[in-house]
């Protein structure tokens, strides 16, 4: 019986056979022959020593950190969690590089849109001190935040050596692994501002391609000037936005507002309704295009010098024809293209420059998060609802589209997904990720009983959702009494399901040769004896590829807990007392359900006797299960 492999995706190995399909020539003895693989690129190999680059110490083992595996786990925590069972929003606590890893089976090429609000580097902030030697042993350090000796272990002050180097070897792995998360059409857009934006777009034209910048936006997040500002009082952060593959993505377009609809007017009555006029020129010059048009008053003109005019001579006709050619009021002027309010798209293209009247400024972001904390400030800097609906909408998202989130902060991302859903009665989902960096302790939120802030953003959530309850709620009595304005409704996921994580369930071997004897009666029952079933079967949903939200039933063969994931797909019997009897169960369920593929996983040392165990295998064999494994 074949075993549940013990850790995430390996993309190496993934990068290594895609190479391979390609270039099966520049391979020898499944090691790559570089050589060969020069001659099969040609032209396309740098040579030149002077050529363009941009690096940083550290940079290396950066990107050798994205394609290590993770031996870590995700362990359900169901008291945390709301409607834990039905939902399908995931709130994970932990690392986000060792979370970002874990996922790459599971939401490999499914999640359509990434936002992050990572820190900014400013000198203060906290940033991620990555130790690649042993990131999960690492992130329960961080999780403390100081040392010792009570000093902070994560602020990246400027004064350090490698100040820029610490951050770019943060962001890199991490933006890394994000990108094999994404559909072909999934976007990115990550808050910064000016101490790192420069840095930000030179590594991500590196992971996502230049080519795939889809904009660099301007956010005015702040109203007012400061006065106390050494030089230039700093009013904006930005807003990169790269997609996978720009071919793909389509942006979203926002309402058009009064104040476009007014530039529309209809000068010369036309029944086609109100338009705007439009240039006919264009400075890409063609001969063909350059000729002379007679006005109705007879005035002849030509295009500028330089331009010519942007159709041939016999469309013009048929423009001027079909009166959508306007000459002035008294038929004098150069001739300008009608552009009809019916025939321009239903909405309009995003601008590069988001005012906060439209958007949001930092100060209303935090005062959503007082409203809902009973006044209290509880996080500093939060993003405004708004601007993160602004997001959602320009990334164009279906229905039932994935959100994903790995510096959530206070949940402003998760916030915005759930008012969206409400308002148009979506299924979106969202999945936000937060280490439970610790609060100060003389701040208000440590004083409200915050210990981390992990903690504030579970409970905005959690408010979010009774908000959203109560509306619902009151809309409901609203429509009883009033049948006439009853709508339809389609039930809103109202839930979120948390996940922490945390060391596998598995025990490691250990080799040390004066713990021999203990260690080897220790790995008789190889499942560490805090962990429960559920833990254990998230490891096998993780390990296995499979989405941490499908439905999963439980219900018990022959005194056995069996777990039914997404009607058949998976089933898993974790007991320390199987049978044959349990065995066949297993077997009829699978008939009965009649999953197009069926993956059966047992405990290693779950069954009542090595014949039971090997039995097993034909059993299950007979009823058409051919992948049957053990954890």
């Amino acid at each position: 019986m074949e075993k549940i492999p013990g850790t995430s995706k390996d993309l190496l190995a993934v990068n290594i056979d895609n190479l391979k399909q390609l270039f099966p020539e520049a391979f020898t003895e499944d090691k790559i022959d570089f050589e060969a693989l020069k001659e099969v690129l040609g032209e396309y190999v740098e040579t030149d020593r002077e050529r363009y680059a941009f690096t940083w110490a550290g940079k290396q083992q950066a990107r050798r950190e994205a394609q290590k595996v993770s031996i870590g786990t995700l362990r359900p925590c169901k008291e945390e969690s709301v409607n834990f069972d039905t939902t399908e929003n995931l709130y994970i606590e932990g690392d986000n590089l060792e979370v970002l890893k874990l996922l790459q089976k599971s939401y490999h090429n499914k999640i359509k849109m990434i936002y992050i609000d990572p820190p900014y580097n400013t000198g203060k902030d906290f940033v991620y001190k990555d130790n690649y030697h042993d990131n999960l042993q690492n992130y329960k350090a961080l999780t403390g935040q100081v040392d010792s000796e009570g000093n902070r272990l994560s602020t990246n002050s400027e004064s350090s050596g490698r100040f820029h180097s610490n951050w770019l070897n943060m962001m890199y792995p991490r933006l890394k692994l994000a990108r094999n998360l994404l559909k072909d059409d999934g976007v990115i857009f990550i808050s910064i501002d000016d101490n790192e934006v420069h840095n930000l777009r030179k590594i991500c034209d590196e992971i996502f391609g230049e080519e795939n910048l889809v904009g660099n936006v301007i956010w005015e997040r702040a109203f007012a000037p400061k006065n106390d500002a050494k030089y230039i009082s700093n009013s904006h952060d930005y807003i990169s936005i790269y997609t996978k593959k720009i071919d793909s993505f389509k942006i979203g377009k926002l309402e058009r507002t009064q104040e476009a609809n007014n530039r529309y007017t209809n000068l010369d009555n036309d029944p086609r309704g109100i338009w705007a006029s439009d240039n006919l020129t264009v400075k890409t010059y063609s001969e063909a295009y350059d000729y002379e048009i007679t006005t109705p008053s007879g005035k002849v003109v030509k295009p500028t010098n330089g331009r010519c005019w942007f159709t041939n001579i016999d469309k013009m006709q048929e423009l001027i024809d079909d009166n959508r050619i306007w000459f002035g009021k008294d038929g004098n002027n150069m001739p300008r293209l009608k552009r009809f309010l019916v025939d321009v798209q239903s909405g309009m293209v995003p601008i590069s420059i988001w005012y906060n009247k439209d958007v949001g400024h930092n100060q209303q972001g935090r005062q959503e998060v007082k409203r809902l904390f009973d006044d209290k400030g509880v996080f500093d800097g939060p993003k405004p609802v708004c601007l993160l609906l602004r997001i959602l909408q320009i990334a164009n998202l279906s229905q039932n589209d994935i959100i994903l989130d790995f510096f959530s902060g206070s949940s402003t991302t998760a916030h915005a997904v759930l008012e969206l859903n409400k308002e148009d009665k979506g299924n979106r989902k969202f999945i936000m990720v937060q280490l439970p960096e610790p609060t100060d302790d003389k701040s208000e939120a440590f004083k409200a009983g915050y210990k981390t802030i992990a903690e504030i953003g579970k409970e905005r959530i959690r408010r979010v959702i009774k908000t959203i309850s109560n509306d619902k709620n009151e809309q409901m009595k609203i429509e009883e009494t009033n049948p006439d304005i009853s709508t339809n409704r389609s039930e809103l996921d109202l839930g979120f399901k948390v996940l922490k994580l945390d060391s596998s369930n598995i025990k490691a071997w250990d080799t040390q040769p004066e713990e021999l004897e203990e260690n080897l009666l220790d790995i008789i029952d190889n499942i560490k004896e805090d962990r429960t079933e559920e833990d254990i079967l998230y490891e096998i949903l993780l390990k296995y590829g499979f989405d941490l939200t499908l439905p999963i039933e439980q219900i018990t063969i022959a005194g056995n807990n069996i777990y039914n994931v997404d009607s058949g797909a998976l089933i898993c019997s974790l007991s320390d007392n199987i049978s044959l009897e349990t065995v066949e169960g297993i077997g009829q369920l699978k008939v009965k359900l009649n999953p197009e593929n069926c993956r059966v996983v047992f405990r290693d040392n779950g069954f009542r006797s090595d014949v039971v165990k090997t039995n097993a295998m034909h059993v299950l064999t007979g009823y058409g299960i051919e992948e049957v494994r053990s954890i």
